[in-house]
């Protein structure tokens, strides 16, 4: 959309992303990402680590719901999103303003981990979340970007030891 700042940060989470409910049931998951830079010192010969940036970042729906079932504390991430400006009132009734990432997309980075991708139960996919109807697998699978269509029997790909070890040209 125009005129909306979107960003990606790389870093790792402070906590457990926190999973909580409004009062009308919506799910909501809020964590916080720090992202510390790396420089070189040439002189000293070491990597040194500069300022932090400790990025306040929440989810909605069914993504909130995922992003705690499957982030922890200590996990690199990288998350691209809006930036969002919000004022309130602290305690003392001081005048505060908040810069929170409202996330897009977020996942493990893979630089220094591996990760096991399972698809999500529930229907998904629109942006109204939670539309909790499953769908049958054959549709499920018809879908698949990576599916051969019209084949239910497993591609030359995926068959093991199908193919000699000599290189084919």
């Amino acid at each position: 959309m125009a005129g909306e700042t979107v960003i990606t940060v790389v870093g790792n989470l402070t906590a457990d992303p926190e999973l909580r409910y409004t009062q009308n049931g919506l799910p909501v998951a809020n964590f916080t990402i720090a992202s510390t830079p790396r420089t070189f010192d040439r002189q000293a010969n070491e990597w040194k680590d500069g300022d932090p940036l400790f990025l306040r970042a929440s989810v909605w729906r069914d993504f909130a719901e995922h992003v705690a079932g499957s982030l922890t504390k200590g996990m690199r991430v990288v998350a691209t999103g809006r930036l969002r400006q919000r004022s309130y009132q602290d305690r003392e009734g001081q005048n505060r303003t908040a810069i929170e990432l409202e996330v897009d997309e977020i996942g493990p980075s893979l630089r220094y981990a591996t990760a096991q991708v399972t698809r999500a139960a529930s229907g998904g996919g629109n942006f109204g979340g939670g539309g909790g109807q499953q769908r049958p697998q054959q549709v499920q699978q018809a879908e698949e970007p990576w599916a051969t269509p019209g084949s239910a029997a497993p591609d030359a790909w995926s068959a093991p030891g199908s193919y000699g070890d000599d290189t084919p040209f």
